[in-house]
């Protein structure tokens, strides 16, 4: 029974942990096809090389979770439904992108910055607006 009991625990932590593994240049694959396509001045080859780079950079980080916040505009909205999961997909890197509205954002900075408690690991901000959020 016991023997048993370890073979089932054994099995499915690697199972639990393969989650991981699945992650990287398939993914990356799927995405410049999907995403990139002809759209790059980079030769293919270049382009899976680099996706190769981020692949081996984020390999230490693998499992992390990143929450990340931004306004709905059209560019968030594109970072939040297509590149956070493609980059969660391709280096295992859990991100959780959300999106809300502008002043929704200010408040959440400004309860961050008055209670020291981390709302957000990073706040993703349109360039026009840069320096206009921390308003004290």
């Amino acid at each position: 029974m016991r023997r048993q009991f370890l073979t089932s625990t054994t099995a499915l932590v690697l199972l639990l942990g393969a989650g991981h593994a699945y992650a990287g240049m398939d993914e990356a694959k799927a995405f410049l096809d999907k995403e990139i396509g002809d759209l790059s001045t980079l030769s293919r080859a270049d382009q899976e090389k680099e996706m190769q780079w981020f692949i081996d950079a984020a390999k230490p980080f693998a499992g992390m979770e990143i929450k990340v916040v931004s306004e709905t505009i059209a560019t968030h909205s594109y970072e939040s439904q297509v590149l956070a999961p493609a980059f969660s997909a391709i280096t295992g890197i859990k991100v959780t992108h959300d999106t809300i509205q502008e002043g929704d954002v200010v408040e959440k900075i400004q309860t961050q910055m008055q209670t020291g408690q981390n709302l957000y690991d990073g706040w993703v901000n349109d360039s026009d607006l840069i320096g206009t959020h921390w308003r004290y």
